[in-house]
């Protein structure tokens, strides 16, 4: 545990203390009646409530929408299911800014919408909801599809052949079951929304702010540090009860349900009912999912392909080189993230993964799930002022940005690997330890060969995660260095048709190595249930 507390205490706790306790005190002491005062504001009281019930209702639209795939994608054989899998999973990877420029170029000024029927939805709460739902498709299809596929539906059969109606029988037997994964599913999506900055910025234009993009907001434009302190620590308590609950919630799952092999409960969709909800989910996923991407796509190639080729000329302005090399720094910055992921998401993970932990060690499981909740844009700001200084002066170093980056990647590396270690049966290590080896000898040939599959995926989503990370790298990465979030986020907040088609390029760049990565994961995939 000694490497991750470390680097916890280091690259989290620390540059978050730094820039709430510069916030909150000066020479003349602690101020902390500034809580108060800014809680009690009118426009940060419109802030908060704006955050929660739109977070409220993207889970719940969410939720509506999702659902039907779940049980789809559970339950239902039918041809090319494991690429579309693959291909719902995509917007989860895609880095918000791309999230919102697909949706940009859908509903947005000039978008498809826009052109065929005069209809726009950006700067609207519906633009930024439906960006959220295809954002979170995925999480909930994986999350209660998994468990819903081990589900024995030979026991919904038996409440049947006992009189109950299908819904009777779905009610009373395979709702009550499946409450721990859609409960675990909805709190993710809350707390993916409820920290919502890409969309909202992007989409919802001056007149939607979140908690996120207000912290960025007071930090870079306002310079009111006190402001964005308090908004902080009111988003730290917010996150850190939504995953006590989610915690809760999977001690729930883990323990309480019998499964059996998912391979032997799906079948071909019998009666009309079941095509026509194969047919409904189907259109779902290629209205909601496909076409934002296809347009997104189609813009950037709107007369030929004149928007790729300017990006490999530097202009002088937004940036000090060609925007091309963005995708260089990117992935250069994604590979060294991803390595330190793996390392202190790897170690945590054999740590919690003994079944002798203390209570301590456990607690520790929580907290490394805050870096995908507390604000990025603080941690990142709070880089530039706790790491400015001997021992750790580390402004002018490229390592600042993987480092950011990988804080978000190990919490995946960690929930990816956990799970699989501990179904590792302790009595191997027992018989190798017996027979003569020591401590590392059996991790390396009993431990590792178990887990290399796993360790495989989890590297490759802590890659996807960390390509993607914009909230705290947009105030880290430098003019020289950009990276691809960062790049499309500048050039939209340019004017002019050429910018604008070189963030659809950019986009499209993002979105197919995010893509490439996603279908590595799906090949490697130990879980065929389809969990995360």
């Amino acid at each position: 545990m000694a490497v991750p507390v470390a680097f916890f205490a280091v690259f989290f706790a620390w540059p978050v203390a730094a820039i709430v306790g510069r916030g909150l005190k000066d020479d003349g002491g602690w101020h902390l009646g500034r809580i108060g005062e800014v809680v009690a504001a009118s426009d940060v009281r419109h802030v908060l409530w704006f955050t929660t019930w739109q977070a409220l209702a993207s889970t719940a639209l969410t939720l509506l929408i999702a659902l039907p795939g779940a049980y789809v994608f559970a339950r239902l054989e039918f041809p090319g299911k494991q690429v579309l899998r693959a291909v719902v999973t995509v917007p989860f990877v895609l880095p918000t800014v791309v999230v919102g420029t697909a949706f940009l170029a859908l509903v947005g000024r000039g978008g498809l919408l826009d052109d065929l029927w005069g209809v726009r939805l950006d700067t609207t709460v519906w633009a930024i909801l439906l960006a959220h739902v295809f954002f979170n498709y995925a999480v909930v299809v994986r999350t209660v599809g998994g468990l819903w596929a081990q589900l024995d539906p030979r026991q919904e059969e038996a409440a049947r052949m006992l009189g109950a109606s299908p819904f009777g029988a779905w009610r009373r037997v395979t709702l009550p079951a499946l409450a721990p994964a859609v409960a675990a599913a909805a709190l993710m999506v809350f707390l993916f929304t409820f920290t919502s900055f890409g969309v909202v910025q992007i989409l919802g234009g001056p007149t939607f702010s979140t908690l996120e993009v207000e912290i960025y907001r007071q930090t870079s434009q306002l310079f009111d540090l006190s402001t964005a302190a308090v908004l902080t620590l009111v988003q730290f308590v917010a996150v850190a009860a939504i995953l006590a609950v989610h915690a809760w919630t999977v001690r729930r799952r883990e323990t309480a349900l019998k499964l059996v092999d998912a391979s032997v409960t799906a079948g071909r969709p019998r009666g009309a009912g079941q095509r026509g909800l194969l047919a409904g989910v189907l259109a779902t996923v290629v209205v909601l999912i496909l076409l934002p991407l296809a347009v997104l796509v189609q813009r950037s190639v709107d007369g030929g392909f004149g928007y790729y080729r300017a990006l490999t000329r530097e202009d002088g302005g937004t940036f000090l080189v060609p925007p091309i090399d963005a995708v260089g720094n990117s992935l250069q910055y994604a590979v060294a993230a991803t390595a330190v992921a793996v390392l202190v998401g790897s170690l945590a993970a054999f740590a919690l993964a003994r079944r002798d932990a203390g209570r301590l060690v456990r607690g520790f499981d929580a907290l490394l799930m805050l870096p995908l909740g507390v604000s990025a844009v603080t941690v990142g700001f709070g880089f530039l002022i706790a790491l400015d200084e001997p021992p750790l002066d580390l402004r002018s170093s490229w390592m600042l940005v993987p480092l950011a980056q990988a804080l978000v990647g190990v919490p995946f590396v960690v929930r990816t690997m956990l799970p699989v270690l501990r179904a590792v049966d302790g009595r191997l290590r027992e018989a190798a330890a017996v027979l003569g080896a020591s401590p590392w000898r059996v991790w390396r040939e009993v431990d590792l060969p178990l887990v290399r599959r796993a360790l495989l995926v989890a590297a490759g989503f802590a890659f996807a995660v960390s390509l993607g990370e914009f909230g705290a790298t947009v105030f880290i990465a430098r003019p020289d260095n950009p990276t691809l979030p960062v790049a499309v986020a500048r050039l939209l907040g340019r004017p002019g048709d050429v910018n604008y088609g070189q963030a659809m390029a950019l986009s499209t760049i993002l979105m197919i190595v995010c893509a490439v990565a996603l279908l590595v994961l799906e090949r490697l995939r130990t879980d065929r249930s389809g969990e995360f």
